[in-house]
């Protein structure tokens, strides 16, 4: 979806900028495009892009997770069972949400959930201040390596908007057009 809201924000005369993590798709003419690979580079790089932006839109959750001690090396194989430690990494949307400059910017979020969506996107909404949730329906020809999404659009003090399964540009062109109502 990232991807499909950045040509379509192009589309419609805006300054875009695109994080990308690693993937075989080709960035949408017209953006500036930035490529990071650890949560860590993404939020230094979505923190120096919001400062002038009039929007954020998250379509895609880094790691939750990363090793409290990277190994240097590769870990050999052996019989013994391998135990991780892990720690959370920075959550990038709560924190930026957080911490917006006193003009207005709208913060899109989204999200995947298998169990309670609704429940748990309005969560998500309000826990991490949110404008607009997108949440994800799961589905074999929805969402991931897909060129089709299923959605339900959340926002405070709005009742649900589930769209039908549509082509992900067509969604990023409606998502992008409530997000200019807001703006």
């Amino acid at each position: 979806m990232g991807y499909a809201l950045a040509e379509a924000a192009v589309r419609l005369g805006a300054e875009t900028i695109l994080i990308s993590g690693p993937t075989s798709l080709p960035p949408p003419a017209g953006v500036k495009l930035v490529r990071f690979e650890t949560t860590e580079q993404l939020y230094r790089a979505v923190k120096s892009a919001v400062k002038d932006a009039d929007c954020l839109i998250m379509a895609a959750a880094p790691a939750d997770y990363r090793p409290v001690k990277p190994a240097s090396t590769k870990i050999k194989k052996t019989d013994e069972t391998l135990r991780l430690s892990l720690k959370p990494t920075i959550d990038i949307l709560k924190d930026l949400a957080a911490r917006r400059a006193k003009r207005p910017l709208v913060v899109v979020g989204f999200a995947l959930e298998t169990d309670r969506p609704i429940e748990n996107a309005r969560k998500k909404l309000r826990e991490k201040k949110l404008d607009l949730i997108v949440l994800n329906t799961v589905g074999a020809d929805t969402g991931f390596d897909s060129d089709t999404n299923q959605v339900t659009i959340l926002r405070s003090k709005h009742k649900p908007l589930k769209w039908p399964k549509e082509e992900k540009s067509r969604i990023a062109k409606r998502i992008l057009d409530l997000v200019a109502d807001m703006l």
